[in-house]
């Protein structure tokens, strides 16, 4: 259930009105959720912009569709607004499981390796405009992962996978005994580090 105050309605009906576009309404999404650098975005949509899956919620002239693959993000989240003395005001979102939670120990090892390489891998590759992702947890505990961005075709990837994702997952999640990388190297467009 999303919580939305009496004044965020009324800043929203305000804005909407401004646009004097028929059906618009107003579209919240989560934006890398379940990561440490989740975040909320708010948009105008009209009915041409929906895909026909998002929870609706009405607020008399207008509504507000929340993506779907959102809703277990956003479920609880809080919209308000505070009006100003002088100025625009502030619109606030407090969504607290946009997040998500740490695994807990009874979590599967592939559930334990994504939240690591979102919250504290991919964090760090994103400052060469690279990341990665897990293709598969194999039997014998190797972590296959792909890689993009910057770190596909990068010179550097092997250093990268050994001395930092293979040396970060290994000190955390004891079943996991190695990384391999399964990018095809040679088919990079943007490389950080050219080869």
């Amino acid at each position: 259930m999303l919580n939305i105050s009496k004044a965020a309605i009324a800043h929203f009906r305000k804005i909407i009105a401004q646009q004097d576009i028929d059906g618009l309404g107003v579209r919240l999404s989560a934006v890398a959720p379940g990561t440490a650098k989740a975040d909320c975005r708010l948009e105008f949509c009209e009915p041409s912009d929906l895909l026909g899956d998002e929870w609706q919620i009405e607020c008399d002239d207008f509504s507000i569709y929340v993506d779907r693959a959102s809703v277990p993000f956003l479920d609880s989240a809080q919209i308000d607004f505070q009006s100003p003395t002088l100025g625009s005001g502030q619109l606030t979102i407090k969504a607290p499981k946009i997040k998500g939670n740490v695994p807990g120990p009874d979590a599967s090892p592939e559930e334990r390796i994504r939240y690591i390489l979102e919250t504290e891998i991919n964090t760090g590759l994103a400052s060469h405009g690279g990341r990665c992702s897990l293709v598969e947890f194999t039997a014998d505990g190797i972590v296959v992962l792909q890689f993009g961005g910057g770190c596909h075709g990068c010179s550097q990837v092997e250093s990268t996978v050994k001395h930092g994702v293979e040396r970060t997952l290994m000190a955390q999640i004891p079943e996991v005994k190695g990384v391999r990388d399964v990018t095809d190297h040679a088919t990079g467009h943007r490389p950080y580090y050219k080869r």
